[in-house]
């Protein structure tokens, strides 16, 4: 039997390397692989290991990595090309909130890459299926904010 250690790289691995879509699918790989783990211990490595579900673009979901740049992620995606013209919808302001509309699946997996940025004028996000709310700290400005933004969002100011 491999070791919990040994199971996180090789959950990394498969993640970093191979559209995942579904529990089950890596399930069935780590079990492959030689891994003996049940679905419920696969669902805490993954909630642990802060490992997203987002939307593929083609109907579908995908699992990405903690850092890994969603946009990024989609523009590059195994089955097609997803621009953000297709996942981003809006952005307001709202005193020091910033709303982020996107379309179903792709909210969670942008928050990540907003967060990542790990930038100073931010103080965090909560997302949803569709929504982002960006908490701005005090004092800073629109404008800032969709400077920030611009490589995760590029059209964002179009």
């Amino acid at each position: 039997m491999k070791n919990k250690i040994e199971r996180i790289q090789k959950i990394k691995e498969i993640i970093s390397s191979t559209k995942i879509e579904s529990q089950g699918q890596l399930l069935d790989i780590l079990l492959e692989e030689g891994y003996d783990l049940t679905q419920a211990t696969l669902s805490r490595d993954l909630k642990r290991m802060r490992i997203a579900k987002v939307g593929d673009g083609c109907g579908g979901y995908s699992y990405i990595l903690p850092g890994q740049n969603v946009a990024k992620t989609l523009n590059t995606s195994h089955s097609s090309s997803v621009p953000a013209s297709n996942w981003f919808i809006s952005i307001d302001f709202s005193g020091q909130f910033c709303v982020i509309k996107t379309r179903p699946g792709y909210a969670g997996g942008i928050a990540l890459d907003i967060d990542a940025k790990e930038a100073d004028q931010i103080m965090g996000t909560i997302a949803g299926d569709d929504t982002i709310l960006v908490i701005l700290r005090g004092g800073v400005r629109k404008k800032e904010l969709i400077n920030i933004l611009r490589d995760i969002i590029p059209i964002i100011d179009k």
